[in-house]
């Protein structure tokens, strides 16, 4: 059995950077997923470490979200009917974060870890060889009438300027001026400067873990849900044996449920499931930034493979067959704002976002079983987040002062 100091389960961003923030610290650490880095969650999302991502994804209130919601017909949100009573319980707690409590508690909250973000991927970013893939330029929220902006934006523009957060409203005119290609369909934008960008999210997270193995960190296949106790170890099978350390994050996205739950934790967990496509441009048309579609939920940004739309939220079983109609209600839409050309695959691409109902990660030790940490449940905000609680996950094995307060992403505040 070969020993390690650390073992991390699970090769997306945030299982990568973990791992890699642990080797800093002088840790021998084995890092195990059943696919190579950066071919799941973290390959598939639209590429944005968002620097405004304090005001969380809310419970519909509005009579005429709800119904829209009830008819089961829009872009931003897909379900399937007999899905709904195994995941009301959670709806249900989704709705009471969406007070404006919880959204102030949320702000609070998120707002230090992700005023680290862009800096914690621009250090490993450095010293993976990845700078190429970054962009700095902002990504651009529009809306098409002056309605949906002034209620999709009065709270999160009032959180802005209590954070210091920058920020520009742009008229019809300004957006022209930004993006030539976008077509007039939006009546008002804003554009956040210091959100940041890259081509290939997927080649990000394989370039961080090259630099893991140049580091001296050891990479392997294996499934995470062999994990067991033995003696004051973990011990979990992979390609080369049996390996153990007497620490074992848990870094597996959306399957971190399926090896916790036979240890008996009990999280109010959910996935969200989501789709993405890539097409060609009609002629020389190009954007420089992520563009997001505010009122029908999608986005629409530039990436080495083509131009990708990425879908909004569909509750499913996450292991059910894709139904891809989202990309299908959404095509008319995004063809409306820009000129897209051919589809470059024959199908889309689906995968799924772990999600808690008060929008944010469990970072930290399990409650009853030592050795056992927990990095997951990043929602919509993981390849954000990825560096940054990879480092703060690392700091907390370590027992270094972290670098941001940990204990609103304790696994204990839910009854679990």
């Amino acid at each position: 059995m070969e020993k390690f100091d650390t073992i991390v389960l699970g090769a997306g961003i945030v299982g990568v950077s973990a791992a890699i923030h642990l080797l800093r610290r002088n840790r021998s650490v084995l890092l195990i997923d059943k696919a190579p880095p950066g071919e799941a969650t973290s390959y598939g999302n639209s590429g944005v470490i968002e620097r405004e991502g304090f005001y969380p994804i809310v419970f519909p209130r509005q009579l005429s979200e709800l119904t829209g919601v009830a008819r089961n017909n829009q872009t931003r949100l897909h379900y399937n009917a007999r899905f709904l009573p195994k995941i009301a319980p959670w709806l249900l707690q989704l709705r009471a974060a969406s007070s404006e409590a919880g959204i102030e508690a949320y702000a609070e909250s998120m707002n230090p870890i992700l005023s680290h973000a862009a800096a914690e991927h621009g250090t490993l970013a450095g010293k993976g060889r990845a700078v190429e893939f970054y962009r700095g330029t902002g990504w651009l929220r529009g809306y098409r009438t002056a309605q949906s902006f002034e209620a999709g934006t009065r709270r999160q523009l009032a959180l802005a300027d209590r954070f210091g957060v920058r920020y520009q409203i742009l008229s019809a005119h300004e957006i022209s001026d930004l993006e030539p290609d976008l077509s007039p369909v939006f009546e008002r934008a804003i554009l956040w400067p210091d959100t940041v960008s890259v081509s290939s999210p997927g080649g990000v997270t394989k370039a961080f873990a090259r630099l893991f193995e140049l580091m001296g960190g050891s990479l392997s296949t294996g499934d995470g849900r062999t994990l067991r106790r033995e003696g004051d170890l973990w011990a979990v099978d992979h390609k080369s044996g049996v390996a153990s350390a007497p620490d074992v994050v848990v870094a597996m996205g959306p399957w971190s449920m399926d090896l916790l739950r036979p240890l008996g934790y009990r999280f109010p967990f959910a996935v969200k499931r989501g789709y993405h496509m890539h097409f060609k441009p009609r002629g020389d048309a190009a954007l420089d930034r992520p563009v997001v579609d505010v009122d029908h939920g999608y986005v629409l940004t530039p990436m080495r493979q083509g131009y990708r739309i990425t879908s909004g939220i569909e509750f499913d079983d996450r292991d059910a067959p894709p139904t891809p109609v989202q990309i299908e209600r959404i095509l008319p839409q995004a063809r409306a704002i820009f000129p897209l050309g051919d589809a470059i695959e024959r199908e889309p691409w689906m995968g799924a976002r772990p999600c808690f109902p008060d929008s944010m990660p469990i970072v930290g030790p399990a409650p009853r079983h030592p050795g056992l940490w927990l990095d997951f449940g990043h929602g919509h905000l993981g390849f954000t987040l990825g560096p940054a609680t990879g480092r703060l996950i690392a700091e907390l094995i370590t027992r270094e002062m972290p670098f941001v307060d940990p204990d609103p992403f304790r696994a204990t505040r839910f009854r679990g």
